[in-house]
């Protein structure tokens, strides 16, 4: 190329730059700005969300989700699902997970397996993967930029050391999460769910998604959840996480 016509193209060039400027490092970091900023997160020890959750079919169910960190990025988490008197419950204490299912007749709770009590335990992280990726010694890649529903949004991979990746998709503008896709291994079979985030609110000076829809991968089949309320740092009883020895009694 003639020197004159390469130093024409020089100022587009710069132009474009800045569009391919953006490192791994870069986006986690403006993340965690939009998000509300690494001392803010830090300071939310427990968080309890209530809402709603609408699984396939239109089964309608209340939703109550309690979060509490057990020391850094690291939390204990419990999830309940209840109609009509009956309350679905899965939990993880930081070492393992129990559940109570009495849709299969059952009162009593029984363990989870490792891969599920992983599977818990990282939907119950107040950080998230991508945030909490560093102290969990996880690997993040910049994987450029793709289309999500219109929106060129920024696109990271999480790799975690037990091999589960997370691909964290990010608003261009707002650098929020819109989507998630994981994949992970339950019980030797690999498992692909995406979730798609939306209507954030501030909880505690922190911007959390009010609004999860998720399922497998590709499948219009989606469980919704809407978040109705959620407060910071709220006492969390010492046993709400830990597995009972007798039988759950049911919701009323």
């Amino acid at each position: 190329m003639h020197w004159r016509k390469f130093a024409a193209l020089l100022p587009l060039i710069a132009i474009a730059l800045p569009a391919f400027a953006q490192t791994a490092d870069e986006l986690v970091a403006k993340n965690l700005a939009a998000r509300g900023g690494a001392d803010r997160l830090a300071a939310i020890h427990s968080m309890v969300s209530k809402g709603e959750v609408r699984l396939p079919g239109d089964f309608k169910l209340t939703y109550t989700e309690t979060r509490e960190r057990l020391g850094g990025s690291d939390c204990a988490v419990r999830v309940e699902a209840a109609i009509e008197g009956l309350t679905l419950i899965q939990a993880y204490d930081g070492t393992g997970a129990w559940r109570v299912n009495p849709f299969e007749g059952r009162k009593d709770a029984e363990h989870m397996g490792a891969d599920e009590a992983r599977e818990l335990a990282d939907q119950g992280s107040i950080d998230g993967a991508l945030l909490a990726a560093r102290a969990k010694n996880s690997q993040v890649d910049y994987l450029g930029r793709e289309d999500i529903d219109g929106t060129d949004a920024y696109k990271l991979r999480v790799t975690q050391p037990d091999g589960t990746v997370f691909t964290y998709y990010l608003d261009p503008d707002a650098y929020l999460e819109i989507k998630i896709l994981e994949r992970r291994t339950i019980r030797g079979a690999e498992k692909e769910t995406e979730t798609d985030l939306g209507d954030y609110e501030r909880v505690g000076g922190v911007y959390f998604p009010f609004s999860s829809a998720s399922g497998p991968k590709d499948s219009t089949d989606k469980q919704v959840i809407t978040i109705e309320s959620a407060n910071a740092n709220v006492p969390v009883a010492p046993e709400t996480f830990a597995m009972p020895a007798t039988p759950v009694a049911s919701s009323k």
